[in-house]
Parts: structure tokens; sequence; C-alpha cells
């Protein structure tokens, strides 16, 4: 019997369709192709990743995603015999068994829905890689005669309940940023994206319009805002804008796949550091995340934070003054929906660096990103210079682009409003509070 019929008939055998269709033997991949790099593969319906977690070692089969926010480990890396989450650090064991959640700290335990599922089985057998999904009393087959027939990989399952999406309706009832000022000359205009439709704004003598007619634009903060419909969220107020201490700095605008929802959930994450900034900032001995709060606000939420931090570039440092190692004040303040501001005060050297955040949804797989930055005090200068801007532009940047690289993997419509349908721990308040803060949004209780 050819071996694709084989294959049919075993994955008919089993009771009731569902499973009928996870029972028998699966045919996932050449066993030449799996390495410690994870391979995508689907078996019964079902996504897992195969991977060996060690050079030349036994091949380990577990479920495609990371449970903590629905990473596909197709991405994660081999790290001392684990399979590491690029997001987090999560790691797993050859059974799924979660033995490390770095944001925890050493004496964390993780809980039990951190763990993977995993086949039932798995077996190499004529330089294929087989999995067999629940239990079978059906006996691996005999040589092919021919190239086994490899089921796709299933598309990520729903979340159960609802998610935050760049299309969803109570959009319609907010503000949200179209373009940088600058980008819009007297007597021109611009043609943008919002919430998956086309407008044109306008600049003429009688100041901002759009076409067609939106409920109201403006300009502020060096944006130009649309509101389709009568806004019922709140703005955010940046005390820093015109202050004449501060220079202010905008990176290019970046357009990216990812949801606006996750994007806003990354830039208040405060666990990927060591782990998706590596290259940059990340410092692989500040894992553990302590305890903060997070107090709501009209419209959002903000949280404050005592952090530890190296500061290289410090004169107090370079000429022996203050420590490497310094205390800074990180404050958050988020405003529904995309609206998002992080304030670092170097406590010890006095500079402040604010990173404004903004989130404009064009169409459910499109998202445009504006970032500012206010800058007093760096290296010790009461005024930024050009070439100091420059740079923590360009360092700024580059940390963008390290998030977004991360976030287009993702592979996720929007960002999932019910709890229960990720795994939070401790370092998630915020995500918690953006969660929530949404959910009100969009039940119109902004």
């Amino acid at each position: 019997m050819a071996l694709s019929r084989t294959v049919s008939a075993l994955r008919s055998r089993g009771t009731g369709e569902d499973a009928a269709a996870a029972t028998g033997w699966f045919p996932v991949a050449r066993s030449a192709d799996v390495t410690t790099r994870p391979v995508p593969v689907g078996a019964g319906g079902r996504a897992y990743v195969v991977v060996r977690l060690r050079p030349g070692g036994e091949v380990t089969a577990l479920s495609a995603r990371c449970p903590h926010r629905l990473v596909p480990l197709a991405a994660a890396s081999v790290v001392d015999g684990t399979l590491q989450c690029p997001y987090h650090g999560w790691r797993f064991n050859a059974e799924g068994r979660c033995v490390d959640i770095p944001s925890l700290g050493a004496e964390g335990t993780p809980p039990p829905r951190a763990d993977l599922s995993a086949p039932w089985a798995v077996e190499e057998r004529h330089g294929w890689v087989w999995l067999a999904p629940e239990r079978t009393t059906v006996q691996l087959p005999p040589k092919p005669a021919s190239t086994p027939l490899v089921e796709p990989v299933p598309p990520a399952p729903a979340p159960e309940g609802p998610v935050f999406h760049n299309l969803h309706r109570s959009l319609d009832h907010a503000w949200h940023p179209v373009a940088l000022s600058s980008e819009l000359v007297e007597g021109g205009w611009l043609a943008v994206r919002l919430l998956g439709r086309s407008w044109t704004v306008h600049r003429g003598p009688e100041g901002l319009t759009t076409d067609p007619p939106a409920w109201s634009v403006e300009e502020r903060l060096g944006v130009i805002w649309l509101a389709p419909a009568e806004p019922h969220g709140h703005r955010l107020e940046v005390p820093e804008d015109g202050d004449p201490r501060f220079t202010a700095g905008w990176l290019p605008p970046a357009r990216t796949a990812a949801p606006a929802g996750l994007l806003a959930d990354n830039f208040l994450d405060v666990a990927h550091f060591p782990f998706v900034h590596a290259a940059t900032f990340g410092a692989a001995d500040e894992r553990e995340v302590p305890a903060y709060d997070v107090t709501p606000e009209p419209g959002g939420f903000t949280s404050v934070q005592e952090q530890w931090f190296d500061n290289p570039a410090d004169p107090g440092v370079l000429d022996g003054t203050r420590p490497l190692r310094q205390r800074r004040r990180a404050t958050y303040v988020v405003r529904a929906p995309f609206q998002l501001l992080l304030r670092l005060e170097e406590l010890d050297a006095g500079a402040v660096k604010t990173i404004l955040f903004l989130l404009q949804p064009e169409d459910a797989d499109s998202t445009r990103v504006y970032t500012c930055m206010l800058l007093h005090g760096i290296g010790g200068a009461d005024v930024v210079e050009p070439d100091v801007l420059a740079a923590e532009l360009a360092f700024e940047e580059t940390v963008l682009a390290e998030d977004l690289a991360l976030q287009q993997k993702m592979d996720s419509i929007g960002l999932p409003l019910t709890l229960r349908d990720e795994l939070h721990v401790r370092a998630d308040r915020l995500g918690v509070a953006l969660r929530r803060t949404l959910g009100d949004f969009a039940a119109g209780r902004g």
C-alpha cells in the first residue's frame, strides 16, 4: 500500500472525528532537517515544533507556542539543553516542563500552566520524524516506497475571548496620530490610512480639514490627530512638551504588520530587555523583575518603578565621582487606546529621557509607529547638542527595530483581552493593566 494511503488509513481510526484526526502516526519532517533550530510541523491538526535539544541528540516535539505571550516557538533557540522563548527567555525541557521564568528570579517557581504539551510519542524511522499526538496501538508503517505525505502546519488557534485588533469598532471613538506636523506643509495635503479607511488631510488658510469629514482633526505634540467619531478617551499630557529645558527629536515613523495592541504591550513590558535587547541595553544579569504597582487613572494608568542600570556615558562615571551602576526612576503613563509615555529619570546623574510612543492602526495588518525623545541633561550638559541628540535617536531607532523584529514573528491579529487566553506572572502587571484598560475602552467605559 502506498504510504500516503497508509497514513490516511491510520488517521481514520479512533472514536469520533476529533479522536480520529489525531490518532496514529504522522510523518512531519525529514530527520536530516531537524537540528537545534526548531522546525514548525503539523500532526493530526495540531501544531508542534520539533528540535534536537543537543547537537545530534534525539528529537523532541513540543506544542508550538509559548503559553506566556503566545510566541511561536519556531523562533526559539536551544540553550543548555532547553528550548528558550525569544521574548522573555522562558525555558522548557524535553518533556515540555517550564524550568525557568527569568523575571521571577532564581527562587521563582513556574506555575503549572507554564508547561508545554507534548505528543504521546516521537520516533525517527526511515529517515523521517514521526509523531503520534494521542496514544495509539497502530504500528509505524514499513519503509515507504515514496515520499510520505506531510500535512501543513495548522494556523494558530483563535483566543477564546475577545481580541483588540486594529479595526476594532471602538477605535472610531478615539484620537489617532496620522502624521507628524512636519509631514504636512502649508497649503499641502496628505493621504493617510486609519482603521481600514483612506483619508486626505489638508492644511489650508482655515487650518486642518479632512476628506471625508471626520468628527475632528487637530494638531498637538508635534503630531496631527484625527478622531473619526466623537472620542470618549483622554488625551495624554506631556509636561516636557514646550519646556525649554528639554530638546525634542523624532525618529522617522516606522511601519509594521504587527497590531497596535501588541506593540503597546511590548512598550510596557519590563521583562524582555535581556532577551530582545541583548545587543543594545539588555543586561544579562538583570533578569528578575521586582514587584511594582500600577495606579489606575481616567482613561488609562501609570506606574512608577525604581531600577538599577549601568550609565557609562555619565561624566561622573568617567571622572570617578559616581559609580557605573546607578539608580533610575521609570514612570510609565498610558491613555487608551495607543498613547504611551516612558519617563526615565537618572536619580544620580540628573538626566531625564522621556520617550513618547504613539500608534496609528492603519489596517488589520499595518500599524504606523511614532516615537519622540525629549531629553534634558544628557551627558551632564544643560543643552543637548545636535550630535548627542542624533546619537540618542539612532540608538532608540535600533532598539525599536529589535522590538519590531520580534513582534513580526508573533503571528497574531491583536491583543487578547481575556486574561485566561495567556499566562501572566508578576512582571506582567503593566500588560494586565493595558488589557483591562482596552477592555474598558472597547465597552465604552474609557
